[in-house]
């Protein structure tokens, strides 16, 4: 599946679009990692605790939209965004959103058509 964080996806038509998908997780560190972390910040740098924690989760939440707009029928995300906000202070949701849709490669020789795509739609190589 494409995700893009454009409006569109070169070489592709948008064929139909099949409305907002997300994908929603809530975490907060583990209390070990609070504390490695409160050290780690005094000397200030890197917290791989916390970077380690939000790269997981950031990973969880595509996952999860990527299963709800394959099961609409989507073969592609437009417009994907991530979104972050503090419940209380010790939660961090996260969120990842887009718009599925349908798109179909454009045919060499067509306007709009890229290598990529126009290679998508070659007829298989005669033998």
């Amino acid at each position: 599946m494409l995700i893009v964080t454009s409006n569109d996806v070169p070489g592709y038509r948008i064929e139909a679009v099949l409305g907002e998908v997300m994908g929603m997780t809530v975490r907060s560190a583990n209390i070990g990692a609070n504390i490695i972390a409160g050290f780690r910040s005094l000397g200030g740098g890197e917290v791989d605790e916390y970077t380690k924690l939000v790269y997981e989760s950031r990973q969880q939440v595509m996952q999860r939209m990527w299963q709800d707009a394959s099961s609409r029928g989507a073969n592609a995300i437009v417009a994907m965004r991530f979104d972050t906000g503090d419940i209380g202070q010790t939660f961090t949701e996260i969120c990842a959103y887009g718009t599925a849709v349908v798109v179909e490669p454009i045919p060499g020789g067509q306007p709009g058509a890229t290598k990529q795509s126009a290679g998508l739609t070659a007829p298989p190589p005669m033998r």
